[in-house]
């Protein structure tokens, strides 16, 4: 059975979408239309708003806002501080010059973060880029495109660095590496890495 949702009593969950089992941590506002999985973490000071969409078992670290148009996969994690945008060209729609760009949502550019990939302390995530499986962001990284599954990421603007295990350890290099925290192999195909 199922733990029931807790929200934190200096918390506001507007949504009528939140998964049982998750926990949203006080300061934390989760707005009315945001989708939020089974067995979350929502820390302090997070926002989700609406539209956003969380999977099952994603932590959320605190101060962390997850703007309309970003999907969290399954089994993410997104470290403290860490920043996603949804415009790749915001301005405010109060201001003269703006005309009639927010009337409509095209200017909406989604963001993915797929199954069981980190994201590191005070890493930012352009609109538009698709973070792949079990890849790994490094503390402050900029994401400008896409990063292939199991790739870690790191700089600015993030390059690859090496490759990740499951289990989240940096891989050796080779042609079939092995992990050397849980024993995991996989080889490199083409510069993919394919578990075995």
């Amino acid at each position: 059975m199922e733990a029931k949702t807790f929200v934190h009593p200096q918390a506001i969950n507007e949504s009528e979408q939140v998964g049982e089992g998750t926990r949203i941590w006080a300061f934390a506002h989760v707005m009315r239309g945001a989708l939020v999985g089974r067995n979350c973490n929502i820390g302090d000071h997070a926002f989700v708003e609406s539209g956003a969409r969380i999977g099952n078992g994603v932590t959320v670290k605190n101060g962390v806002a997850i703007w309309e148009g970003v999907t969290l996969e399954d089994f993410v994690f997104v470290g403290p501080n860490a920043v996603f945008t949804n415009d790749l060209y915001p301005r405010s729609p109060r201001g003269p010059f703006v005309g009639k760009r927010y009337e409509t949502k095209d200017w909406l550019v989604p963001t993915l973060v797929r199954e069981g990939a980190t994201l590191g302390a005070n890493c930012t995530v352009r609109c538009g880029a698709t973070v792949g499986r079990y890849a790994v962001v490094a503390a402050g990284a900029v994401v400008v495109k896409d990063v292939p599954a199991f790739r870690i990421v790191a700089g600015c603007p993030a390059r690859p660095m090496g490759f990740a295990c499951l289990c989240g350890q940096s891989l050796p290099h080779g042609a079939h590496p092995e992990c050397p925290a849980c024993g995991r192999r996989y080889e490199l195909k083409n510069d993919v890495l394919v578990p075995l």
